[in-house]
């Protein structure tokens, strides 16, 4: 695939597919100025889209992407996702949780608020 039709099919920009390039991330064939995506690059940069959804770091992509041709049938690969996968899933716990506090504490302040209003216009003499 060339890079206007990797663009295409997965809905990011050249400048994104030349960003995961340099990061090695992926390996496009060079034929002078053009690149030349195979179906590794597109397996890979469907799980590089995924990783980055879940919020895995370019790092932690790039080192599982790496793993895949040790010679273990991916066990080695297999085991680290799910370790990252985990650690992940319990940070995104964490965040949910603490995002769930600020939101009853928001709503606790706008409410007060508006109590406050309602007392002050009720309080205010008519002019």
């Amino acid at each position: 695939m060339t890079i206007r039709e990797m663009c295409d099919a997965f809905d990011v920009t050249p400048r994104t597919l030349r960003f995961y390039e340099s990061k090695e991330l992926l390996f496009p064939i060079r034929l002078g100025q053009k690149r030349l995506f195979t179906r590794r690059d597109r397996a890979r940069l469907k799980l590089i889209l995924r990783g980055k959804r879940f919020g895995f770091s370019l790092e932690d992509i790039r080192q599982l992407l790496d793993m895949y041709s040790m010679g273990d049938q991916q066990k080695a690969q297999i085991a680290k996702t799910l370790e990252v996968a985990r650690e992940r899933l319990a940070e995104m716990q964490r965040q949910r949780e603490e995002l769930g506090q600020a939101i009853a504490e928001l709503s606790e302040q706008i409410a007060w608020g508006e109590r406050e209003l309602a007392d002050k216009k009720a309080t205010v003499p008519a002019a």
